[in-house]
């Protein structure tokens, strides 16, 4: 469980990542005015490579998310079916013993 909750978090960074370095609709159009600076992963561009990127890891966080929710929930209904333990019904409490105080006899 625990490892599914690291996986899981590191796609949440991953993920977010990857959509941050994507280039925007509008990032095409600056290439046609003043050369294309977008070389690092090769003249076609990161764009096959980061939406292929993009797609696995939303994969694997939709498949964590599922296991997370089934785990989760099935715990949650085997705390709700266990039964309660019985104990011993408790004795009832006596009051303690007050002293009697004898009281002053009244004065004639």
């Amino acid at each position: 469980m625990a490892m599914i909750t690291i996986i899981h978090v590191l796609v949440c960074f991953a993920l977010i990542l990857i959509v941050l370095l994507q280039a925007g609709k509008g990032a095409e159009m600056g290439a046609a005015f003043g050369g294309s600076s977008q070389t690092l992963f090769g003249s076609a561009g990161a764009m096959g490579f980061l939406s292929k990127l993009t797609t696995v890891a939303a994969v694997v966080f939709m498949i964590t998310s599922l296991l997370l929710t089934y785990a989760s929930t099935r715990r949650a209904s085997t705390v709700i079916k266990e039964k309660p333990v019985q104990t011993a019904p408790a004795e009832p409490q006596k009051a303690p013993v007050q002293p009697q105080i004898p009281l002053p006899e009244p004065k004639k």
